[in-house]
C-alpha cells in the first residue's frame, strides 16, 4: 500500500467523522436520544482513530538509528492497535452502558425530526468515506477477497479504515431503525436497543481488529505468494546446490527481512560465492521489491546433513 492512497482514505474518512460527530452530539443535545449519544461517541472516537492512525505513519518515516536498526516501521502496527483495542473498545462500551441506562430509565424523545435528518446525511457522507476507502483498498488488494484482505494486508491503515467505515455505516443504519421505530410507536425502548446495538457492534470490530493487529506486531512472515517467489528466485540461476533454510519477517508494512543459508558446491571459491550472493540479491529484491534487508549466509552443502533443514524451507512459512 502506497502511503499517499493510504493517507487519502484516512483522511477522507477524519474529515467525515469530525463533521459528523459535532451534527450527531447537536441532534442529541435537542433529541435527548441515547442512539445519537452512541452514535457521536462512536464518530469521535473514529475520529481520534484516524489521527492515530496518521500519527503511526509519521513515526514508521523516522531514520534506523542504534537502538532501532532495523528503523521504526512496525509503530503503525502500534497505532493501529492502539485503536483497535482502545478507542475501538471505549466507544463500544460506553455505547452498552448508554443503552443498558436508557433501558432502566426510558427518556422521550423531543424534536424527533433532527435526528433523523442527521442520520440520513450521515450515511451519506459515511458511504463517500468508504467509497473512498474501497478505491484505495482496490489498487492493491489484487485479485483476493475483502475477508482475505483484511486477514493478509501487511499495511494496517486500509483494513483499520474499511472496517470502521463498515461499522460506522451499520451503526447509522442502528440508529436510524432505532430513533425512527421509537419517533413511530412514542416507546423510547428501540432507541436504546438500537444503541446496544452499536455497542455491541463497536466491541466486535474491535476484537476483530485486535486479533489481526497483534499478529503483525508479534511477526509475521512473506505471504505465501511472496515466499513462493523469494524461494524461485534464490535458486533460479543454480549458483547454489540447495537452499538449506530460509525465514522471512516484516519489520514494517513496506520492508521484509529475509535471512537463508545458501548451500554452494565443496569447489566453490570465494568470488564465486560473492558473486552468486549478489545475483540472488538482485533477483530476490526484483521478484519482491519489499525483500529489502536481505542476510544471506554461505555454507557447504552437504547431502546428509540436509534432511532436516529441508524441512524447514517447506513448513517454515506461511
Amino acid at each position: 500500500m502506497s502511503a499517499s492512497g493510504g493517507n487519502k482514505a484516512i483522511i477522507a474518512a477524519f474529515s467525515a467523522n469530525l463533521g459528523i460527530a459535532v451534527t450527531k452530539f447537536v441532534a442529541w443535545a435537542f433529541s435527548g436520544s441515547a442512539s445519537m449519544l452512541a452514535e457521536g461517541v462512536h464518530s469521535l472516537a473514529d475520529s481520534g482513530n484516524q489521527l492515530l492512525l496518521l500519527l503511526g505513519g509519521h513515526q514508521a518515516r523516522k531514520a534506523a538509528d542504534r537502538e532501532h536498526p532495523f528503523g521504526y516501521g512496525r509503530e503503525r502496527y502500534v497505532y493501529a492497535f492502539v485503536v483497535a483495542i482502545i478507542l475501538f473498545s471505549v466507544g463500544g462500551v460506553f455505547s452498552i452502558y448508554e443503552g443498558i441506562n436508557k433501558l432502566q430509565h426510558p427518556h422521550e424523545l423531543t424534536m424527533w425530526w433532527l435526528p433523523i435528518l442527521v442520520l440520513v446525511v450521515a450515511i451519506a457522507l459515511e458511504s463517500y468515506s468508504l467509497r473512498t476507502a474501497v478505491k484505495e483498498s482496490n489498487s492493491v488488494r489484487g485479485d483476493r477477497s475483502w475477508v482475505q484482505f483484511v486477514r493478509r494486508a501487511k499495511a494496517p491503515e486500509l483494513p483499520v479504515v474499511l472496517l470502521e467505515d463498515v461499522a460506522a455505516l451499520l451503526g447509522l443504519v442502528f440508529a436510524l431503525f432505532g430513533v425512527g421505530l421509537t419517533a413511530i410507536t412514542g416507546n423510547p425502548v428501540f432507541d436504546a436497543i438500537g444503541t446496544l446495538f452499536i455497542g455491541t457492534l463497536l466491541v466486535l470490530v474491535a476484537v476483530v481488529l485486535g486479533i489481526e493487529t497483534k499478529s503483525l506486531l508479534v511477526g509475521e512472515g512473506a505471504t505465501t505468494e511472496d515466499y513462493a517467489r523469494i524461494v524461485s528466485a534464490v535458486e533460479a540461476d543454480g549458483e547454489i546446490e540447495k537452499l538449506i533454510h530460509i525465514k522471512t519477517l516484516y519489520l514494517g508494512p513496506d520492508e521484509l527481512l529475509v535471512a537463508a543459508k545458501l548451500g554452494f558446491g565443496r569447489s566453490a571459491t570465494l568470488e564465486t560465492v560473492a558473486s552468486g550472493i549478489d545475483a540472488i540479491e538482485g533477483r530476490v529484491r526484483e521478484a519482491v521489491p519489499a525483500a529489502r534487508v536481505l542476510y544471506f549466509e554461505p555454507d557447504v552443502y552437504r547431502a546428509d546433513a540436509a534432511v532436516d533443514t529441508e524441512s524447514i524451507v517447506v513448513r517454515g512459512e506461511d
